[in-house]
């Protein structure tokens, strides 16, 4: 299973074909194996979350994922959705293609991110496709389309340089268009989200709109300038000073990983890819951290993320995106124009405070809803509201 020992895929192949994803037993006798030979590091006495994931929240989690954690049954549910591979500009991307029963239905690519997977679709997927199997109103069905991103996951890994997000928003183009989609909508968040907003960018005859629950480039990335907040009404003034306060706090304290896999995610697979705990504390973290603690998210879709990193070997090829972007030729440069009608849904516990003046600069804001639970994984955290958001944004659009 651990695709890092195997051939390229040869491009083309018969196009798409049928996947069910079934792990072999003798992978997860050796997961657990590793698991039960874990060697635990020390930790300083008050240490807290400072250093990074507590010891004894590490081993709760480990002996969570060993003892009681069922891949099995995490596989039966993935098996529920048609899932499918293809090979676009000489990559295996994988991805689950849910047909809405509602012969009206738009079509709709959501694009995970890192350390994430499809799998953080699995509550918003039903609601979406059948809304009126979810008390909603059928008028608001979605044809889902959810791929793996290149080199993560059931995508992965990737066999050469250059897979950067704008790469990535080609090959999804090119996917809808072998699915015989010639109009459709795109959400994400995190990498999910550049992905989107560059789709919408470079396809505005294609894409009808953008969902957003981060917008790339909108919050303060310097501190404010005083003539800058004189100009803007109160609200906004404040919600500047707070973006850069965040900023501020994410570059001192939270930025090391993306730093780590933007310059050396080859040195960082060879641990990532060997050591199950080590993998487990590299991207649980991001969960428990990143997410709204007053709505935490599911611990066993969590850990099926990480069985999915575990499992393929790619680790160290989803990193890579980090590399790839940090050495685009575009790196640095502010985000170029879109024209694609694009909407937000602005949870108070991500990473970054958007701003909607910057945001204005670079893309055509048409709906920003700002809520008041919910962090970076809203389709795990707090689904009800970015299934309700993504329907109110589509349902005004023609």
């Amino acid at each position: 299973m651990n695709r890092a020992d195997e051939d390229p895929i040869p491009d083309p192949i018969p196009d798409p074909i049928p996947y069910r994803l079934h792990v072999a037993q003798e992978d997860l006798d050796d997961l657990a194996v590793r698991l039960d030979r874990t060697r635990w590091p020390d930790e300083l006495p008050g240490a807290g979350e400072a250093y990074g994931m507590p010891l004894g929240r590490a081993r709760d989690l480990l002996r969570y994922w060993r003892h009681t954690y069922d891949w099995r049954a995490a596989e039966e549910r993935l098996g529920a959705w048609p899932q499918f591979t293809t090979v676009i500009d000489g990559a295996r991307v994988h991805f689950a293609h849910l047909r809405s029963p509602e012969p009206g239905a738009r079509a709709l690519l959501m694009t995970h991110g890192w350390p994430g997977s499809p799998v953080e679709f699995q509550q918003v997927a039903g609601p979406l496709t059948d809304p009126r199997a979810h008390g909603g109103d059928p008028a608001d069905a979605f044809h889902l389309v959810l791929p793996s991103i290149p080199g993560f996951g059931l995508s992965g890994p990737t066999r050469e340089r250059g897979w950067e997000f704008k790469r990535v928003a080609r090959a999804f183009g090119v996917l809808m268009e072998r699915l015989g989609y010639a109009a459709y909508g795109v959400q994400g968040g995190d990498w999910g989200a550049a992905i989107s907003r560059e789709l919408g960018r470079i396809r505005p005859g294609n894409v009808t709109g953008v969902h957003l629950n981060l917008l790339p480039g909108a919050g303060a990335s310097a501190e404010p300038d005083p003539a800058e907040l004189a100009a803007l009404e109160s609200a906004e003034r404040e919600r500047t000073l707070a973006s850069w306060e965040r900023m501020r706090t994410w570059t001192r304290e939270r930025q090391g990983y993306a730093d780590i896999q933007a310059t050396r995610p080859q040195t960082l697979a060879y641990g990532l890819n060997d050591s199950p705990a080590g993998l487990l504390a590299w991207i649980g973290e991001k969960f428990t951290e990143w997410a709204d603690p007053r709505c935490p998210v599911d611990r066993d879709q969590m850990l099926t993320n990480v069985m999915l990193y575990w499992l393929t070997g790619t680790a160290g090829s989803a990193a890579r995106i980090y590399y790839e972007r940090a050495h685009a030729d575009y790196a640095g440069q502010p985000p170029e124009v879109s024209r694609t009608p694009t909407a937000l849904a602005d949870f108070p516990h991500d990473n970054f405070i958007p701003l909607r003046h910057i945001a204005a600069r670079t893309d055509n804001i048409v709906r920003w809803t700002s809520y008041d639970r919910g962090g970076h994984f809203p389709a795990m955290e707090v689904p009800d509201l970015l299934v309700g958001d993504v329907r109110a944004f589509f349902r005004d659009l023609p």
